[in-house]
Formats: C-alpha cells, structure tokens, sequence
C-alpha cells in the first residue's frame, strides 16, 4: 500500500557528513508526520529527529545543532542532513512516517522503511 525506502548510509569519519533520504510511494493523499530514528547495536530504537505536517521540527539532544530533517511534498522524500557525525551516532536509520493514505481514510497510518546503515569510523 505504501512503500518507505532509505537511502544514502554509509561508512563515514568522525566529523564528516552523510544526507539520508526516505521516499514514499504508493497510497498517499497527506504526509501527517516525518520521523527518523535510529538502533545501535544493542540499544532500544530511539527518536533522532521529527517533523510534523506543520513544519515543527524537534530532536534529540544528542544530535542538537548537528542534524537537519526536511522534505521535498513534490517528491514525498524526506531528508535528514547529518553534520559533525561521531562515532556514536553509527546505527540503522529508520524512517516513520503516519500518512493518511486516501481522502476518506478515518485516520492515519504508521509506516516504516527498511533502514539504512550508517557507520561513523574515529
């Protein structure tokens, strides 16, 4: 119904810069809310950043100053720059996006990508 891929992951050095995107495809009448989060080897998924249908955007401390997330509605992709990496930010980058996927669609919908590995070497 509808489809999240990554990409743009990679290994990188400490304090070098990676972009992340997401497209969707598929069902889609609105884009409602944009997250990207990420899961280091032996740790819980956590939220990195997101980005509400208003424009709102928050993240999370450790990457504060570090990380931009934007979106291109023509392309439905969404975008997470990420500066000044270190070795800790390494882990799978999911993007989350709740959609609403018709007009008459009672609610929104949460859909997940595949992920996308980013490897910050010191």
């Amino acid at each position: 119904q509808v489809q999240l891929v990554e990409s743009g992951g990679g290994l990188v050095q400490t304090g070098g810069s990676l972009t992340l995107s997401c497209a969707a495809s598929g069902s889609i009448f609105k884009i409602n809310y944009i997250a990207w989060h990420r899961q280091a080897p032996g740790n819980e998924r956590e939220l990195v950043a997101h980005l509400t249908s208003g424009g709102s955007t928050n993240f999370a401390d450790s990457v504060k100053g570090r990380f931009t997330i934007s979106r291109d509605n023509a392309k439905n992709t969404v975008y997470l720059q990420m500066n000044s990496l270190k070795v800790e930010d390494t882990g799978v980058y999911y993007c989350n996006e709740y959609i609403q996927t018709t007009p008459s669609a009672p609610r929104t919908y949460s859909f997940w990508g595949q992920g996308t590995q980013v490897t910050v070497s010191s």
